[in-house]
């Protein structure tokens, strides 16, 4: 869809409604980050993969943001041979520190925007501040498409960020390990499996992932479903809540969302705990690339 009629698309979905600096949202719109860019308070955090090799011109970065692209900045690595994990709590809160960002500022993220998949980054940062305990985060809906398409401020240099400490506490309830899932596993927990349907029922799979299949007795929200490629526009809580029930899961219900390597994931345990406020979800950062790499755990 051309930037031109992407504002005149996007009027057809319901978008989050702005709000003054002060009150913190999982979703922003552009016109709230072009109204509150310059707040001291709010840093901007641009994810997008890549910039240089665009067809941007001389003005392809967003104005006051700093960058950290969300493949090569350090966001994930690999751990005990398991690829993307979140990196140690003193490494990616150095990370955060060195782009300026302190333990009173409002994060905004800002993807592309192209796809779910690549909105993924977004939503898999914004769970790594939530991890660390930095609860005023955001993503900006839809990223770089809808800043863009209505009018915000490109310049040429993103912005120099000067480094400061970021204080964290780790919130162990939002990070699922493998212990947890084999013990959500003999609990009956519900367990959510965020990858396409093709892999879901073991129809292909990730080269990361040893065999095909899901954890016995998952369910799947694949995660295509809940953010619009087309309206730049992530699902809004009534779809979100519609698929929850599709699949078993009651309002408020303890949960367990995987993918592959947490990616995916974290866009369904963003759809159910932020946007919709489970706030009973968990994510297994492994997911099937640790959970299928020892051959004793059941697949299915």
């Amino acid at each position: 869809m051309r930037f031109s009629s992407l504002v005149a698309a996007a009027m057809l979905v319901a978008v989050p409604v702005a709000v003054q600096a002060a009150e913190v949202t999982p979703l922003v719109t552009a016109d709230w980050l072009k109204a509150n860019a310059a707040d001291e308070n709010v840093k901007i955090i641009d994810i997008r993969d890549e910039i240089e090799g665009t067809d941007l011109g001389e003005l392809p970065y967003i104005a006051n943001a700093v960058v950290a692209p969300y493949a090569s900045a350090g966001w994930r690595t690999e751990v005990d041979g398991v690829p993307g994990q979140i990196p140690p709590e003193a490494e990616i809160a150095e990370l955060i520190g060195n782009l300026g960002i302190d333990g009173d500022d409002h994060v905004v993220i800002v993807p592309w925007g192209t796809d779910s998949s690549e909105f993924g980054g977004a939503t898999r940062v914004y769970w790594t501040f939530k991890y660390l305990g930095h609860n005023d985060v955001s993503i900006l809906d839809g990223g770089w498409r809808q800043y863009d398409a209505q009018g915000g401020e490109r310049v040429a240099e993103a912005a120099k960020p000067v480094p400061v400490e970021f204080p964290y506490e780790i919130q162990p309830q939002l990070r699922a390990t493998t212990p947890d899932v084999q013990a959500a596993l003999e609990k009956g927990t519900k367990l959510i499996d965020g990858r396409p349907t093709e892999q879901f029922v073991g129809q292909s799979k990730s080269p990361v992932v040893r065999v095909t299949g899901t954890i016995p007795g998952a369910v799947n929200i694949p995660h295509s479903t809940l953010y619009s490629g087309e309206y730049a526009s992530f699902a809004q809580p009534e779809t979100i809540a519609t698929l929850a029930q599709g699949v078993g899961l009651a309002e408020g219900e303890e949960n367990i969302v995987f993918c592959n390597t947490g990616h995916w994931a974290s866009i369904a345990w963003f759809a159910l705990s932020e946007v919709a406020g489970n706030k009973n979800t968990a994510m297994y950062d492994g997911s099937m690339a640790e959970w299928a790499a020892d051959p004793a755990r059941p697949i299915q």
